[in-house]
């Protein structure tokens, strides 16, 4: 790979690495502000989710290392960077943070693929790190959205642009049902 490539992809990777640092800690913060009645069952359902983002950058750190570049792990370097808002729920019912979680989730993948298809030709092996984390990210949201559908496959927060109105979606969704 020449050094223009490199270049490129190391930036690319630190962006994901931002990406996955900001969605550890917001995970997190759900974790410690979760209520309501599934409480216990979000509560538990999160921890894991923080532990397995949490190897997905180191092995972005990794990766960047090995192509010669420098990881940024730094929280400054994430808030300067970042090119999306900060999580916007505080202590709220667990549907509420589902909700908004979902939206978190959908922009990481997003993402996540567009990175995976621009290494295509250029990086393979960084290619296949990120299909292996597309994988288990796309697994948590899964996890999340199922708390969300409807038999019917109707997500509550359909059409939500925003964390906070996917989260009053969920909310009253969650009210009207028996």
């Amino acid at each position: 790979m020449d050094t223009e490539d490199s270049g490129k992809i190391i930036a690319l990777l630190q962006m994901r690495l931002h990406a996955l640092n900001d969605l550890h800690l917001t995970l997190k913060h759900i974790h410690w502000n979760v209520v309501g009645p599934h409480f216990i069952a979000v509560h538990e359902m999160i921890d894991p989710q923080v532990e397995q983002v949490r190897a997905m950058t180191d092995d972005l750190a990794e990766r960047i290392s090995t192509l010669g570049g420098e990881p940024d792990g730094t929280p400054g370097a994430l808030v300067d960077a970042r090119t999306w808002n900060d999580y916007s729920i505080g202590r709220a019912e667990a549907i509420e943070h589902l909700g908004a979680l979902d939206l978190v989730y959908t922009s990481i993948i997003e993402d996540h693929r567009a990175a995976m298809q621009a290494t295509e030709t250029s990086d393979p092996v960084t290619q296949d790190m990120l299909i292996e984390q597309l994988r288990g990210l796309e697994l948590f949201q899964w996890f999340v959205r199922a708390h969300l559908e409807s038999s019917g496959g109707r997500l509550s927060t359909h059409g939500a642009t925003t964390e906070a109105d996917a989260a009053d979606q969920a909310a009253r969704q969650a009210r009207t049902q028996p």
